[in-house]
């Protein structure tokens, strides 16, 4: 069995992650091109009682036996916080980075590949596809946002699922935004907020509120989880505005 790089990768993800590589490595091990743990699981914002430690398993062919010999896996792992991996082939990373460049660009960025060549350093995402993924996403927050508030039907605590739904993805947005700015993007999401607000001059404190309500170390009334509604949406709104007026 191919020797595991786990160096730097803190006790309470090596932990749980080493016996999911080694039962991974049991299966169709010939196919199997790398490794990669990603995501949150390398910044400080891991928790490790509420984060899933997700990964990539990258296949030298696509091989649908893998898949189903990862199924009961599954089960297995989930109760350990470790995420469903995503399975990719160099073939279809390369010819997807112009569909999923925000997903890509923050895998180049937060990623430790645990065996296998480093596929993902190396990626080549242009900024023309980052920005019109940008737009998109902004785009589709802002309906999202709107057509949430509407099916809340008034409930506080269906108001308050779906805001906690919807910071989902504003993070690795926010650091491809900053990229296209012009400056590295941090990792941790305190400081990716507020760098954003630093390179725009938009208040996004209300961004790291939502992320609390997310953790559920908010608790608000109707009337304020109302004006959270607001002030987050002006302030996707104004985010849009600057990608919008972004040329790349």
């Amino acid at each position: 069995m191919e020797n595991l790089n786990l160096k730097g990768i803190i006790p309470e993800v090596s932990d749980r992650i080493t016996p999911f590589v080694e039962d991974i490595m049991k299966g169709d091990s010939n196919n199997l091109h790398s490794f990669h743990i990603v995501g949150s699981a390398l910044t400080p914002d891991f928790n490790k009682k509420t984060s899933d430690i997700n990964s990539v398993v990258v296949l030298k062919e696509m091989n649908l036996g893998f898949v189903k010999f990862l199924a009961p896996l599954g089960k297995k792992y989930r109760k350990k916080g470790v995420a469903a991996p995503l399975i990719m082939t160099p073939e279809y990373i390369k010819t997807s980075l112009d569909v999923f460049p925000i997903e890509f660009f923050n895998f180049k960025l937060i990623h430790h590949t645990v065996f296998g060549d480093d596929i993902l350093a190396g990626l080549e995402i242009e900024d023309k596809d980052i920005r019109l993924q940008c737009e998109r996403e902004i785009k589709t927050k802002l309906i999202w946002l709107r057509q949430g508030y509407i099916s809340s039907l008034g409930d506080k605590t269906l108001l308050r699922e779906k805001l906690s739904e919807s910071i989902t993805g504003y993070i690795p947005l926010f650091r491809a935004i900053i990229h296209l700015l012009g400056k590295e993007p941090p990792v941790r999401s305190h400081d990716v907020v507020v760098t954003l607000q630093e390179m725009t001059s938009i208040e996004t404190g209300i961004f790291e509120k939502m992320l609390l309500l997310k953790r559920n170390e908010l608790t608000l009334s109707m009337d304020e989880l109302t004006a959270f509604f607001e002030e987050y949406y002006a302030g996707t709104e104004r985010i849009g505005k600057i990608i919008n007026d972004l040329h790349t």
